[in-house]
Order: structure tokens, then C-alpha cells, then sequence
């Protein structure tokens, strides 16, 4: 036999054996497999129809926020709260179902209702995304919370936001926790929040109250100026 005619032979006889061994393993496995595609197949089209359904219900909430805020700025709080609570109430898992909160807080805390302005805010910030959006909403808490006379945690939040958005708002927060920790009857507390106003935020706008509220609190509890 010529070499020509092993070299054939030996690859029609690989070709066989992989055939075969193909054969075996789809015999074995074949349905194992066509389970798992098909077990694909259902996930990725739940995903895609989920997905679907989401975008319409966040569409569909979107339009009816925008109606809400558009009532808040128009200084309706009444019919505003009403279409926001309709957000909340329809799609309240959505993104704009939680900024509903927001709405809702805004519209109470200019009512004068601060106890509901607290709590929506609250709802607000739970699942506000980090960063921007959820300081935005701790600080709208903070000043509810002020309002509502629940000093502490007021300036135990506005603390937090030193440092978080601008620099005119880090002197914002200081001597907004400073004036809280002074309805405490906590001049002590409020002292160091002033001070370090006027040092790391001295070019703002607050930092002339603070040299005024640190003149009128060191002659107050005989501390000694700096």
C-alpha cells in the first residue's frame, strides 16, 4: 500500500472515531444540553420582557412626577401631594416612585406639616442612590428635622454634610449644626462648628455670622477667643 493510501486511511479512521465519540456524548448528554439552551432561552426573554415592562412603568411614573413637581412649583401643595402619593401608590418600586418622597416631603415642609416632611424625606433618602442626589435629601431631612425641633439628630446630619457638595454649603451645614446645638442650650457644642467655619471656610458668605455668633458666644461662656 502506497503511503498516499495510509495517510488516507488513517484519517478516515480519525474522522470515524470522532464521529463515534460525537455520537456517544449526544446520546449521553444531548438532552442534558437542550435543557440548558432551552432554560437559557426562557431566562433571556423574562429578562428582555421584564426589562420592557420596567422602562414603560418608569416612563409611565416619569410623566406623572413631572405633572406633581410642576404643581409644587406652582405652589399648589394640595393637588401636587395628590399626584405624587398616585406616583408612590402605582409605581412605587421605580425610581421615580421614590422621588415621589422627595415631593412629598417638599410639599409638606412648605405646609408647615414638618413631622410628614420628616418622614417622607426619610423614605426619600432610604433609597436615594449615594452621593449628589441622597446629600440633596439628607440635607432637606436635616432642615425638617431642624423645624420639627428635633435639634440632635438635625445637627448630628448636618455634621455629616461638611465637605459633601460645594464649599458655600459645607458653611451652610456648620452654622446651621451650630444653631441647633444652640436651641440645645449646648453653646460649648456650637462654638466648634462656628470656629471651624471661619477657619476652612472663611471665603463663604457664613463666614461673617460666624465671627459675629463666635464674638456673642465667647462673652456669653467666658471662653477664651482665639
Amino acid at each position: 500500500m502506497s503511503l498516499e493510501s495510509k495517510r488516507h486511511t488513517g484519517l478516515e479512521s480519525e474522522g470515524d472515531a470522532a464521529i463515534e465519540n460525537l455520537t456517544n456524548f449526544w446520546d449521553r448528554y444531548g438532552r442534558i444540553v437542550l435543557g440548558v439552551l432551552g432554560a437559557l432561552a426562557v431566562v433571556g426573554v423574562g429578562a428582555y420582557f421584564y426589562l420592557r415592562n420596567r422602562s414603560a412603568q418608569e416612563s409611565a411614573a416619569a410623566g406623572q412626577l413631572a405633572e406633581a413637581s410642576s404643581l409644587y412649583w406652582q405652589g399648589d401643595y394640595a393637588r401636587s401631594t395628590d399626584a405624587a402619593k398616585k406616583v408612590v401608590s402605582q409605581y412605587g418600586s421605580t425610581w421615580s416612585g421614590n422621588d415621589a418622597h422627595r415631593i412629598l416631603g417638599d410639599n409638606a415642609f412648605w405646609s408647615g406639616d414638618f413631622k410628614t416632611a420628616v418622614a417622607e424625606y426619610r423614605r426619600y433618602v432610604e433609597k436615594a442612590p449615594a452621593g449628589l442626589l441622597q446629600s440633596a435629601g439628607k440635607r432637606s431631612l436635616a432642615y425638617a428635622l431642624e423645624s420639627d425641633g428635633q435639634y440632635a439628630e438635625a445637627a448630628r446630619l448636618f455634621d455629616e454634610l461638611v465637605g459633601k457638595l460645594d464649599r458655600s454649603s459645607s458653611g451652610e451645614f456648620l452654622i446651621a449644626s451650630a444653631r441647633c446645638y444652640q436651641a440645645l442650650d449646648k453653646p460649648a457644642e456650637a462654638l466648634p462648628r462656628l470656629r471651624r467655619l471661619e477657619a476652612d471656610y472663611g471665603e463663604t458668605s457664613y463666614a461673617q455670622i460666624a465671627r459675629l455668633k463666635i464674638a456673642e458666644l465667647e462673652a456669653a461662656t467666658g471662653a477664651t477667643p482665639r
